[in-house]
């Protein structure tokens, strides 16, 4: 049996909206694992799109659970909070770990250990082109 049928109208559009955003950012996300080229690039888009649609689904079962429940509700925040600092911790320990396999296996694609040191390793000037 469920007793989200009791729902005032307001609160179903307010969660169903929630619901929808959460969903569509998390898909966006996903979107950009399939169209990006690089594993570099792909880093990125999963973040986004995870913690952000996180967050509308999250605040959707806040509203939902809080109505049905007659009192507030506000443990999934924790949820929220653990999604949210460990997916871009998780995915930037991955972009260090791809770098350090490229850089030793001396891929020409990967940007060089010191940024100031040019092409032809000689100091790249400061002042931009002139």
């Amino acid at each position: 049996m469920s007793h989200a049928t009791e729902l005032p109208v307001w609160a179903a559009l307010l969660v169903a909206a929630f619901l929808i955003l959460g969903a569509g950012l998390t898909l966006l996300g996903s979107f950009g694992l399939v169209r990006l080229r690089s594993f570099y690039d792909r880093i990125h888009a999963p973040t986004l799109g995870v913690s952000w649609g996180t967050a509308g689904i999250v605040i959707a079962s806040m509203i939902l659970f809080t109505m049905v429940q007659s009192r507030p509700v506000v443990h999934e925040i924790l949820i929220g909070i653990f999604v949210t600092v460990t997916t871009p911790v998780t995915l930037m320990l991955l972009g260090r770990a791809a770098l350090y396999r490229d850089r030793a296996e001396r891929n020409p694609d990967v940007p060089p250990t010191n940024p100031s040191i040019g092409a032809h390793g000689s100091p790249e000037p400061r002042g931009g082109a002139q």
